[in-house]
């Protein structure tokens, strides 16, 4: 998954930065909440690790400032920080952290609570072998993919982009998540290469009006795959 990392300590930047990308995460760090804050405007991440006092925009702040502006998805955040008082504690989970520990924490507490978060907030299970979302199913091990039952020919990129798209239903994804998450360290594949694939799985997977699903370009940004309210009002309205 791609984590945002928050934090002004070099030592403990590093540290965090050090345990995520052995776990297989992609780790963005940032020491300062100004500069932060105008990368999330452009960037999409799968969770935030926050300090909470940093230069700029301290990360109480910055915790605010996403669940005000980040409405189409509760994206997980935790806070990792010295302050143990109760009612520091609690005012950052009333403002809407998920969840909140305590520094120095050790790497396995803390991919421990990441990935509790993460399971919750995407419904994912690393374990599950196959994943369905309504007439798309996806046999992980066997890179096949399926609609209403019958299989569809696709590449290994292509399974790997439409299985990213569904895991992040109704979230927008920009064309640097997608990028750190499909092409790894290929950061400078052409903008059309993208827009192929995507164009392809629209396609093969018919991501069209009609099929409960929509994939929908965001100039500028990116992608975003989400659920067509109008297919389930019709659906409704006939049954």
């Amino acid at each position: 998954m791609r984590i945002a990392v928050l934090e002004d300590d070099p030592a403990q930047c590093a540290f965090v930065s050090q345990i995520l990308t052995a776990a297989g995460h992609t780790c963005r760090t940032f020491s300062d909440g100004n500069a932060f804050t105008k990368h999330l405007k452009r960037e999409t991440f799968d969770l935030l690790v926050l300090d909470w006092a940093v230069p700029g925009v301290s990360g109480e702040d910055v915790l605010k400032w996403v669940r005000a502006n980040q409405t189409e998805h509760s994206l997980p955040i935790i806070f990792m920080t010295i302050r143990d008082d109760e009612a520091g504690i609690a005012r950052i989970l009333d403002a809407g952290a998920d969840d909140y520990v305590v520094k120095p924490v050790s790497g396995p507490v803390l991919l421990a609570r990441i990935g509790s978060l993460l399971r919750r907030a995407y419904s994912f299970n690393a374990e599950a072998a196959v994943r369905e979302f309504g007439q798309y199913r996806f046999d992980v091990n066997a890179k096949q993919a399926c609609v209403d039952g019958k299989p569809v020919n696709l590449t290994m990129k292509e399974f790997e982009l439409a299985l990213l798209l569904f895991l992040h239903l109704d979230r927008p994804l920009s064309r640097a998540h997608i990028v750190d998450r499909i092409w790894k360290q290929a950061a400078d594949i052409p903008s059309r290469t993208m827009d192929t694939h995507m164009s392809t799985l629209r396609t093969k997977l018919g991501l069209r009006p009609g099929s409960g699903y929509r994939l929908t370009p965001i100039y500028g940004y990116g992608y975003r795959l989400e659920r067509d309210e109008r297919d389930e009002r019709q659906e409704a309205a006939k049954s």
